[in-house]
Parts: structure tokens; C-alpha cells; sequence
């Protein structure tokens, strides 16, 4: 690990949460690498790691999800046995009807983990799902990185 070229990003917070938590619109998005029955998996053959992400809808039913992690250090099993580990929304329901949050997004994303070459996912596919999150009206995002 010592040795890895880690990439350098120069953070400049800049989001702030412009109305109470009990106001707001939360989404997920996690690198558990999930992906819905009809939709392809991750490609876990591409040198550097998939960069594409999975939109996972409100609605899914989480038991349907599959993982194509391309890690062969993370063990899975957890979070296959209970999906609500890195994509809860189940519990994030039972937080929006208690009146704790205001509202589960429609759309929630997943890329896969362990992507060691990220100029693709920094140029394309975050600013694709930064806009998405934008147009559905999302306040706040909950990050579960695996």
C-alpha cells in the first residue's frame, strides 16, 4: 500500500444543507457495485475499474440487487445478507415516515469499488451523477463507500 500512487485532490468543501434535515431530500451512493436485474453488471474485467454507475430506483426491491465488486479483498457477504448496509433505504424510509428526513430520493447510485484508475470516473461519471442528483431535487447524499 505504501507504494500505491494515490491520487491528490485539492478538497475545497462547497455544498452546504440549505434547509433542515426534516426538510430535506436524501440519496445514496455507495461503491458497493450493485446492480439491478435488468440492467448490466459492472465489468470487473476492465483494467483500472469500471467507472460507470447503476441508477437503483426507489422502488427496487433491494433482495433483486446483485454485487460485482472487483475487489477480491472485500468480502461481501455482509452486505449480500442485508443490502441495507451500503444502500439503506429501507432505513432511510423509516426515517423519512418518523418525519426525521423529509424525503427519500426517486434515484439512489451505485459504482463499484476499488477503481484504481479514476480519470474516467472524475470526468465523466461523477459530473453525470452530480447533474442527476441535481434534477431530482436531492438535498443531501449519504456516501457508504465499500
Amino acid at each position: 500500500m505504501k507504494a500505491y500512487p494515490y491520487r491528490r485532490v485539492d478538497w475545497k468543501p462547497s455544498a452546504r444543507l440549505a434547509k433542515p434535515l426534516n426538510k430535506a431530500s436524501i440519496a445514496v451512493v455507495t461503491t458497493a457495485a450493485f446492480y439491478g436485474p435488468n440492467q448490466l453488471a459492472f465489468d470487473t474485467s476492465i483494467r483500472g475499474g469500471d467507472w460507470s454507475s447503476r441508477a437503483i430506483f426507489l422502488e427496487t426491491d433491494l433482495s433483486t440487487l446483485a454485487i460485482a465488486h472487483r475487489s477480491d479483498a472485500f468480502d461481501t457477504s455482509g452486505i449480500e445478507a442485508d443490502k441495507n448496509l451500503a444502500l439503506p433505504l429501507d432505513r432511510l424510509k423509516s426515517l423519512a415516515a418518523a418525519g426525521t428526513i423529509g424525503a427519500v430520493a426517486p434515484r439512489h447510485f451505485s459504482f463499484m469499488g476499488s477503481i484504481a484508475a479514476p480519470g474516467r470516473l472524475i470526468a465523466e461519471s461523477a459530473p453525470a451523477v452530480a447533474q442527476a442528483l441535481i434534477e431530482d431535487a436531492v438535498d443531501a447524499v449519504l456516501l457508504t463507500p465499500v
